[in-house]
């Protein structure tokens, strides 16, 4: 069974303090953007991870990773031994703030449910991806939503047009417990976080340019400040033409809002000749949450796909 599952970016991370139990209040605004990771499992002798793409060998293979762990936390609620392999075929930029690895346990959940056919709620499947990430739900139910708590509690949002982005992948990738910390040090009195209704009407209007006007990441700072060569990343593709940029999530992609398509691409090259990054990529939002493709068994077609469950 196959499931292809989106990238996301922030297109408004406000952050309040620390809470006693180590995590922060958010007030997340997630869109889901058309790079994708596609999870395949097929029944083993053990539970085992396998990995392709571009910086495959920075995907733990072990069960540290969220796919896997999706799989045993499945299993355990439906007394299912989690005998499977799970390949993941990757195209998300690893540690890059675009929620990858939340991504891949959100797409190996919903394979396993396929695969097993568990019966498991839309509401059960939420709760397990709670339990994976604070990132993992959004990954499961894409589109547009807006993340409180630490991230997982979500509102749908209505998105009345298709934004076109850029991503610029830096270098190695930002830890983001270690992004976190960093905002607490620059940042000892954050405020309450709360989303802010301009960027809310923005997406319902499909309004690109009211959309630059209210991009913003409280983390961006943090990371420029662990990896100040961002900052040139951010003026590179702001020269290039794009509307606005910002940090995406904790680092290091940056994203580049973008007029158009045509747009998206000339962005997209400039910035690979910046010399300010090591690729730069094209998307187009909202995207759809993780999907069913098909069975490995048999080629894809218009009657083997379904959509995640609703």
């Amino acid at each position: 069974m196959t499931v292809r599952v989106p990238a996301k970016v922030n297109v408004q991370l406000a952050v309040g303090g620390a809470r006693p139990d180590g995590f922060h209040d958010l007030a997340n605004v997630f869109l889901a953007v058309s790079l994708y990771d596609e999870v395949t499992v097929t029944p083993a002798d053990s539970l085992r991870v396998t990995c392709t793409g571009p910086d495959a060998d920075q995907v733990p293979l072990d069960r540290t990773n969220l796919a896997a762990r999706a799989a045993e936390l499945l299993a355990a609620r439906h007394g299912i031994t989690p005998d499977v392999h799970l390949h993941i075929d990757k195209d998300i930029p690893v540690a890059g703030g675009m929620a990858g690895g939340s991504a891949d346990g959100a797409g190996a959940l919903l394979a396993c449910d396929a695969l097993w056919s568990t019966g498991a709620s839309r509401e059960e499947l939420l709760d397990i991806c709670a339990e994976l990430g604070s990132d993992v739900p959004f990954s499961l139910v894409g589109g547009a939503a807006l993340g409180t708590g630490r991230g997982e509690l979500l509102t749908p949002l209505t998105v009345g047009g298709t934004f076109h982005w850029v991503f610029a992948m830096a270098d190695g990738g930002l830890s983001t417990p270690t992004v976190f910390r960093e905002f607490d040090r620059l940042t000892p009195d954050a405020a309450p976080p709360a989303a802010a209704p301009a960027l809310l009407a923005a997406l319902r209007t499909g309004d690109t340019t009211a959309l630059a006007g209210t991009l913003s990441n409280d983390l961006q700072a943090a990371a420029v400040s662990l990896r100040p060569a961002l900052a040139d990343t951010l003026a590179a593709g702001t020269a290039a033409g794009a509307l606005a940029g910002l940090v995406s999530g904790s680092g290091p992609t940056t994203a580049f809002l973008a007029k158009d398509a045509e747009s998206a691409e000339r962005i997209a090259s400039e910035l690979r000749a910046s010399g300010t990054c090591r690729a730069a990529r094209v998307a187009s939002s909202a995207a759809p949450g993780a999907t069913v493709v098909g069975r490995p068994a048999r080629r894809p077609g218009p009657g083997n796909d379904r959509p995640a469950r609703s």
